[in-house]
């Protein structure tokens, strides 16, 4: 699985390079903030809306801390999409949240 850091996000968000994020964290969770323009599918849904993803596009996967990311990279590997995982989680972002 391929990792990246929070600031390796941050860096690549401020140079306007198109990202495709998905915060896997619960809706609450969420409503605390999130990176702009990210994806809020928790992941107990993730399974039941792939569907709505595009095995071509290349998704970067957040949430809390890294674990459920990880979790959820490995799911969605195993169906043939590309996944990005974020160590460290939003625990780790210092950019902007919305």
């Amino acid at each position: 699985m391929i990792e990246v850091t929070a600031k390796e996000i941050e860096a690549k968000l401020a140079n306007k390079e198109l990202m495709h994020l998905i915060d896997v964290r619960e809706v609450d969770e969420v409503a605390d903030g999130k990176i702009p323009g990210a994806l809020n599918i928790p992941l107990g849904l993730l399974e039941f809306r792939m569907n709505e993803l595009d095995k071509a596009t290349e998704y970067t996967i957040v949430c809390r801390s890294g674990g459920r990311s990880s979790m959820a990279a490995k799911l969605l590997e195993g169906h043939g999409y590309k996944v990005v995982n974020m160590t460290g989680g939003m625990l780790a972002w210092d950019g902007p949240v919305e």
